[in-house]
């Protein structure tokens, strides 16, 4: 099945919900009735973006607040301090049923993966851009039935791992947690004998500043040590350098048999045909509608089931299951979070030949103390890794826009190491060269080299496919049955945004 979209063009001038500038937000957008995983890949690589079933890309020179694609390594993510609290606080909660007192205010924010998403689709249900999605479903089917292009669907299948053992598959389930629990003396009881015994805060820092000479010169140390009239044994012996702990020996720490509460993470395919997605619809919708209405002060009227369907239901992502792919296959997903048998947590992400990418979340704010979001990041960046193990190319965790000029939006770049797009040459930078740029200025072309451009630019816009009367066509043919003038500058913007590979496989519907 060939990707269909509908390019609707360029929206300037409206609030972007993070700044108070006049000059607004600048986008082009398009509807995606159907868009294979490959093309989905190659459109985010060069900065668009979904919302439901709409695609959009803003115009990085233009808008108020640019929004840069930011992307995660996984393969050398190392959690950080405030990462490794996050987790603990975790484990210490489903372990023994600790509740944190008051906010980590080191932490990032605790919210979803991309607001920027919510504000778009807002946006575009008041902008009332639509696509006849019915007719240009009847078209798309007799043009594609009539040269055989029709494929099965797989039969959509749901991961689900518990927390009652250790060594489970990561990133859709939840294999034992536990913390280990340390004994440590009644009052009364004297000093703990199973730890070295105190000693004065002057005495630590002399034998630290000596390990640190001993580093630096061994010989001359040991001599000056020894000449102080201390034997050689009693010189502190060099630290052993300690492996530190990976992102999956902190989430999937075994939990002890008589923990407080159980925590299971589904994998379950966005579709109305896979039973456990229908079965727990219902719950999601309700557990959306209190997170929209607490954390971002929605209306509750404007939480409807359509809209929440549009938004996190409806994906133009055609599902895929390829030999050589992850066992859950390519396509759209829900990540649920149950806690003892509900619904705390939803993670929507996109599976993706080069990535995992995090679409939204939205949570239960009775749970906001266990800092969800950063949890969720967490799990997505160890799922990623896992879907690494099968499927080599999948080694990105993609987590949408990172916008420099918003303070609550820059906590992105806390999961290091990461890269940024170059919204000119479409390369990817390592985000610690990006940041000088962006001090002094919103909009940075990141790539250094003044001779670079855009390798995948549009340069043969004839070939670019149409569909136009239920008939697929290039545009060179296509441009010939056209008058107006207008048509073909908005056929070029779009080729030019798409770039030369993906308006060579997408089918450009026009009416």
């Amino acid at each position: 099945m060939a990707s269909v979209v509908e390019y609707k063009g360029l929206r300037a001038g409206y609030h972007c919900g993070y700044c108070d500038s006049k000059e607004g937000k600048a986008s082009c957008g398009m509807w995606a009735h159907s868009m294979t995983v490959q093309d989905y890949q190659d459109l985010i690589d060069r900065g668009w973006r979904r919302s439901g079933k709409y695609v959009y890309k803003p115009v990085m020179n233009q808008t108020c607040c640019p929004q840069y694609t930011i992307r995660c390594r996984p393969l050398q993510f190392q959690p950080s301090k405030s990462h490794k609290k996050v987790l603990k606080k975790m484990l210490k909660f489903l372990a023994k049923g600790e509740v944190p007192k008051g906010s980590c205010e080191d932490e990032p924010m605790d919210s979803t993966m991309d607001d920027a998403v919510a504000g778009d689709f807002a946006l575009i249900n008041k902008l009332d851009i639509q696509c006849d999605l019915k007719t240009l479903s009847d078209d798309v089917k007799e043009s594609l039935e009539s040269e055989g292009k029709n494929s099965k669907k797989e039969e959509p299948h749901e991961l689900l791992q518990s927390q009652d053992f250790v060594g489970e598959k990561l990133g859709s389930g939840e294999p034992s947690h536990s913390v280990k629990v340390h004994t440590i003396p009644k009052p009364g009881k004297g000093a703990d004998l199973s730890k070295p015994p105190c000693r004065k805060a002057k005495e630590i820092r002399k034998e630290r500043k000596r390990l640190k000479l001993m580093q630096q010169n061994p010989a001359e140390e040991l001599e000056s040590f020894q000449a102080q009239g201390h034997p050689p044994s009693l010189f502190p012996p060099k630290a052993k350098s300690n492996q530190p702990k990976s992102l999956e020996d902190l989430i999937f720490e075994s939990l002890p048999e008589n923990a407080s509460h159980k925590l299971e993470v589904r994998l379950v395919p966005v579709s109305f045909e896979d039973p456990e997605f229908k079965s727990s619809f219902s719950q999601s919708f309700s557990l959306y509608v209190k997170y929209q209405v607490a954390i971002h002060q929605d209306p509750p009227d404007e939480c409807g089931k359509t809209e929440f369907t549009r938004f996190l239901c409806s994906s133009p992502l055609e599902a895929e299951t390829p030999p050589n792919g992850p066992d859950c296959g390519y396509g759209s997903f829900h990540q649920q979070y149950w806690l003892d048998g509900k619904i705390i947590a939803v993670g929507v992400i996109d599976i993706l030949p080069n990535c995992v990418s995090s679409v939204y979340l939205y949570y239960d704010p009775d749970y906001s103390f266990l800092s969800l979001g950063v949890y969720s990041a967490l799990r997505e960046i160890a799922f990623t890794r896992q879907l690494h193990e099968k499927t080599s190319q999948l080694s990105y965790y993609y987590m949408g826009f990172y916008i420099h000029s918003c303070p609550k939006m820059k906590y992105k770049g806390q999961y290091r190491p990461s890269d940024l797009l170059c919204p000119e040459t479409y390369v990817w930078v390592p985000i610690e060269q990006c940041l000088p740029s962006l001090e002094n200025s919103k909009y940075c072309r990141f790539n250094q080299d003044p001779e670079a451009v855009d390798e995948d630019r549009s340069t043969e816009p004839d070939r670019l496919q149409v569909l136009h009367k239920r008939a697929i066509m290039p545009y060179g043919v296509y441009k010939k049955q056209q008058k107006d003038p207008s048509e073909e500058a908005a056929v070029l913007q779009y080729a030019s945004l798409v770039g030369q590979k993906c308006s060579e496989r997408m089918l450009l519907f026009r009416n």
